[in-house]
């Protein structure tokens, strides 16, 4: 069976795109480590990939605001990577992949390619790196949460997770196309402050899709749990199928082969 081209792009600053790609691994896929350089320079082209990630970590230090240096170069040499997404190949964003995709105008989706949303310091203003409860919107297009249970758990480890929107109608207009694919909430599934919100994002936002469901960008760190026993209470808890990182991606490389 094919094995999926998979693009884990990266810059300095980035220290999760070794677990992104082994995860990937994993599950079938075949994947690629590339420095953002080697597409600006044209020595590899975005369209020769069957999917595109963009990992967690720090770019470029986060020195003018987190993914905003990656964001740029996104936007100034990813000419291609709109066709890319209408094309239907999968694009995942992890934390400040997540950051990068929000502020080069990826997600949202918007009609004018602008930047409409942001993120910002974590209302308890520090670095927030536990594991936290997340609901899955069943009603989400999204390819990568295929099959998997409304309720799940994930590690987050951020400073700058507080997704920020440009005008209050614009949560609504999440909500009418479905792009909201994951939200914080507590333990018995509900809608709370923090420390269940650990960033204090707008409507307890974990994660956005685009409503063809083939973009998504979450701030949860799926790749940091793809075996069972990464789990904090792996042997007191009984699981759904897998580790829920995994089902995420295999969930990805299967669309790539069908």
């Amino acid at each position: 069976m094919k094995r999926p081209k998979i693009l884990i792009l990266r810059a300095a600053g980035t220290n999760c795109d070794w677990e992104t790609a082994n995860a990937f691994e994993a599950v079938g896929g075949q994947a690629e480590r590339l420095h953002i350089n080697a597409l600006k320079t044209g020595k590899a082209k975005l369209m020769n990939y069957d999917m595109l990630v963009l990992p967690g970590g720090f770019s470029y230090g986060d020195d003018v605001g987190a993914g905003r240096i990656m964001a740029n170069q996104v936007r100034a040499h990813l000419k291609d990577l709109r066709q890319f997404i209408r094309l239907g190949r999968p694009v995942l964003g992890i934390c400040n992949g997540f950051q990068v995709l929000v502020k080069s105008g990826i997600l949202p989706l918007s009609n004018t390619c602008e930047q409409t949303a942001g993120f910002t310091f974590n209302d308890s203003g520090k670095f927030e790196a536990r594991w936290v409860h997340l609901r899955i919107n069943s009603q989400s297009s999204c390819l990568f949460f295929k099959g998997l249970a409304e309720m799940v758990e994930l590690p987050v480890a951020h400073g700058e997770g507080k997704l920020v929107l440009k005008s209050p109608r614009q949560l609504e207009e999440l909500k009418k196309n479905k792009s909201i694919a994951m939200q914080y909430v507590s333990d018995d599934g509900k809608l709370s402050g923090y420390p269940h919100n650990p960033n204090g994002s707008i409507f307890n936002i974990a994660a956005l899709s685009n409503p063809e469901g083939n973009v998504l960008g979450l701030m949860p760190h799926p790749e940091r749990f793809t075996a069972i026993h990464q789990h904090p209470n792996w042997t007191r808890q009984t699981f759904h199928k897998e580790s829920i990182g995994l089902e995420m991606f295999r969930n990805a490389v299967k669309y790539c082969q069908s």
